[in-house]
């Protein structure tokens, strides 16, 4: 069920790190099932709309202002 060239590198990370095979193996089957989930509600994902498309300045602003702010209320 699992080519050995993929096998092989498994089996030589759980010597190096002492951990057991099977691990890597629930590991993988675990991040399959997360990857092939879908949710059947709409997500309410906001859409922000600042009238204009948003420059690397404007966010760097953003950025540097929300910095300052948050420093300020430290104490």
């Amino acid at each position: 069920m699992v080519d050995e060239s993929d096998l092989a590198p498994m089996k030589l990370a759980a010597a190096r790190e002492g951990r057991p095979e099977s691990e890597y193996f629930r590991e993988a089957f675990h991040l399959a099932a997360v990857r092939t989930r879908r949710w059947d509600d709409a997500w309410d994902v906001p859409v922000l709309d600042y009238g204009h498309a948003v420059t690397t300045e404007e966010v760097d602003s953003a950025v540097r202002d929300g910095i300052t702010d948050s420093g300020s209320d430290a104490g």
